[in-house]
């Protein structure tokens, strides 16, 4: 195929809301396994991308998008309206675009052909590339889940997790906060590391620096993804999908994690307090321990 034919979809929009060209390669940091055609300068006759909610990883994308597109090339962006969709149009401006804009369904759609002279797109790339966070100590990138900071209930589990031993894994293990606490035992003799964003498992390949640490983009959605016969598993379940609450996407995560686990083994967890996880736990594990319950979190710790 050549460059002039190709068609790119960054993330899924919604097909009513943006038409996406027969034979399209869908790629995103949240797709494994899909080209990254967005590091391809000039290769895209179109493109069609949902753009993020963040406005720091929204520039960037957005940029990343416009290199990736050839001169006349044309750009369909769209986000609702409240998660960043009312600024796609002068954000687009400023990088020197003529915008036609439409709204349907809470969404702004923005139109725009790629010209030869773009302005501001190194900025945008750069403000949005990885960075080391100094007060972790950690690499990141603004859009990876609490990109700056330790999470609440990651900073529970910390304080409540005990020695463990054996083989582990880490599900959606961000850039590694967790991990760096498990493998502080030398009872661990591996962990895997396994999330569905690229960005996170990018930043924690630089953040853990064991020979004992495994990493895996995956999305644990799918069957058959994480190892099995681990002895444990640590996890801070994801419960928002496209910005929507899901909360059948941390049970899952917990079936998950009993299915690789061996008889036996543990699971540690790590949720909101709301979060109707105590019906999956009860069901698939022989024995469940509430830890702590406080500042809005709970813990658990299940046996298999």
């Amino acid at each position: 195929m050549a460059n002039s034919d190709l068609h790119g979809v960054y993330g899924t929009p919604p097909p009513d809301l943006a038409d996406i060209p027969a034979g399209a390669i869908q790629f995103s940091p949240l797709i494994p396994g899909a080209e990254r055609l967005a590091e391809r300068q000039g290769a895209l006759a179109s493109l069609t991308m949902l753009a993020p909610p963040g406005t720091i990883d929204r520039r960037h994308d957005l940029a990343l998008a416009l290199r990736a597109l050839r001169v006349g090339g044309e750009l369909v962006v769209l986000a609702p309206k409240d998660k960043g969709g009312a600024r796609l149009a002068g954000e687009l401006a400023g990088f020197g675009l003529a915008v036609a804009e439409l709204s349907k369904r809470h969404h702004r759609i923005c139109r725009a052909v790629r010209p030869e002279a773009l302005d501001g797109i190194d900025e945008a790339v750069a403000a949005g590339a990885p960075r080391l966070i100094e007060d972790l100590g950690l690499w990141s990138q603004p859009g990876v889940f609490a990109f700056d900071r330790v999470d609440p209930g990651s900073a529970l589990l910390l304080a409540h997790l005990r020695p463990l031993s054996g083989r582990g894994a880490d599900f959606g293990s961000g850039i590694g906060v967790l991990a760096h606490a498990v493998l502080a035992s030398t009872e661990v003799s591996e962990l895997t590391l396994i999330d569905v964003d690229r960005r996170a498992i990018d930043c924690a390949r630089r953040n853990v620096a064991d020979p004992r640490a495994r990493f895996l983009w995956a999305d644990l959605r799918k069957p058959d993804t994480a190892p099995s016969g681990l002895d444990f598993v640590v996890m801070n379940p994801p419960f928002h999908d496209g910005g929507t609450e899901d909360r059948a996407l941390g049970q899952l995560f917990i079936e998950r994690a009993a299915q690789s686990l061996r008889k036996g083994g543990m699971l540690h967890l790590t949720a909101n307090r709301h979060l109707p996880y105590e019906a999956p736990l009860e069901r698939l594990f022989a024995r469940v321990r509430l830890v702590v319950s406080e500042q809005g979190y709970k813990i658990y710790e299940a046996q298999r």
